[in-house]
């Protein structure tokens, strides 16, 4: 017989979960490739049960997100304290990780996942996870010792994400591009980010 009630404490650990759960399937196959019914299979719960936690998928995808942002912050506070790099070395670690997966493998969005993300979102809910977004980044370049105005840390934001996405796009959805100087295009525009970023240090 299926189980009828739930604690509170009970629920908070499905949320939960379900949350790591969306962010693990994000990150290996997409979150346009994921569905609902992977990620609450996965978790053991039914389709009405996952919706009495997330209205849309979309929630959850949020969710995930604010989830992987307080991971990826502790990455970089990991690679800012590894007595074995210094302070280039530990940042272009970082970047690599975020653009090609490595070690550390995390979720970006495609564009195409973010046009769709950003149409199913509230005005409200949109402009939130892009406070919350700018408040990551200005926490992530604090990790780095990097001091920067409100707009110098969206720029960081754009270059750094923009050549995450195009690092991962090459060559399934941006087939004109060479697919053969990818890594090259990235490696240079990782050095270019870090020499920018190496100005604006904390003396």
């Amino acid at each position: 017989m299926p189980k009828v009630a739930y604690s509170k404490a009970e629920r908070d650990h499905i949320r939960q979960l379900l949350i790591e759960t969306g962010l693990e399937l994000f990150v290996a196959q997409g979150i346009q490739h994921t569905t609902v019914e992977q990620i609450y299979t996965r978790v053991g719960i039914s389709r009405t049960f996952f919706y009495a936690f997330f209205p849309a998928k979309e929630d959850l995808v949020i969710e995930a997100f604010y989830r992987q942002q307080r991971q990826i912050l502790a990455y970089a506070e990991s690679l800012r304290d590894d007595p074995t790099l210094d302070w280039r070395e530990g940042v272009e670690c970082f970047f690599r990780n975020l653009c090609s997966g490595g070690q550390r493998r995390f979720a970006i969005m495609s564009v195409e996942e973010q046009q769709t993300l950003s149409r199913c979102l509230s005005g409200e809910t949109r402009q939130a996870f892009q406070k919350r977004q700018l408040t990551f980044i200005a926490k992530l370049l604090e990790i780095f010792g990097v001091r920067a105005g409100a707009q110098t840390v969206k720029l960081i934001g754009n270059l750094v994400f923009s050549t995450a996405i195009v690092s991962k796009a090459v060559p399934d959805t941006l087939p004109f591009l060479f697919p053969d100087a990818a890594d090259e295009m990235t490696a240079f525009q990782i050095d270019a980010i870090l020499d920018f970023m190496e100005t604006l240090r904390k003396k």
